[in-house]
């Protein structure tokens, strides 16, 4: 989809781009810091998403090029008829396969000139808070528990360097439950784009 774009609701006859996503469908690990194996109490209850073929995984590739492409022109690429890509595309939503459908942007020309990983330590079992704290943050754009030295892996966007520099070191350090962060800052980024 070319930048600045929007994503519209899946009708027979339009395209499949603002479905919202089921309840639930937001993104979460199910996963406590320290602790791998614990599953999500408090979130996503939704049975198992069906086995996708060949078929559906095609249609996964042209909506991720094209999140406003016509339910029409994706039957017409992948071979089906436009009732059969219509519910197999409500399905992928219902599923939560299709968690949301959104514009790629581009964050410095979006007035996001300083973008950032930052690494976070933890307090053991402390994820669901920490990560309801670092979603209210101003820029957060992506939230991972993850292995190895630091727990947390959050990504930003802020407008400049001492945003960014507010952002870490007065409202991510002042959580609690933080007892340490790693600021990587990002020079350049590139989406990569599924194969068409």
């Amino acid at each position: 989809m070319p930048e600045g774009q929007m994503a519209s609701r899946p009708a027979p006859e339009s395209a499949p781009g603002t479905a919202e996503p089921p309840p639930g469908a937001a993104p979460g690990t199910g996963q406590d810091a320290g602790s791998a194996s614990v599953p999500d109490t408090d979130g996503d209850h939704r049975p198992p998403a069906r086995p996708l073929d060949p078929v559906d995984r095609a249609i996964l590739r042209m909506l991720q090029l094209d999140g406003r492409a016509s339910v029409r022109s994706v039957a017409e690429r992948v071979h089906v008829s436009r009732a059969n890509a219509y519910a197999r595309i409500n399905r992928l939503v219902e599923d939560g396969v299709i968690r949301g459908f959104a514009a790629r942007v581009d964050h410095e020309r979006a007035g996001q000139g300083a973008s950032a990983y930052v690494e976070l330590k933890i307090v053991q079992n402390s994820w669901r808070t920490v990560r309801a704290k670092l979603r209210a943050l101003p820029g957060a754009a992506h939230i991972a528990l993850v292995s190895g030295d630091f727990d947390v892996l959050l990504l930003v966007h802020t407008p400049d360097n001492r945003a960014l520099r507010e952002l870490v070191l007065t409202r991510i350090q002042s959580i609690p439950e933080v007892l340490g962060t790693r600021t990587l800052l990002v020079f350049e980024e590139t989406d990569l784009e599924p194969e068409p």
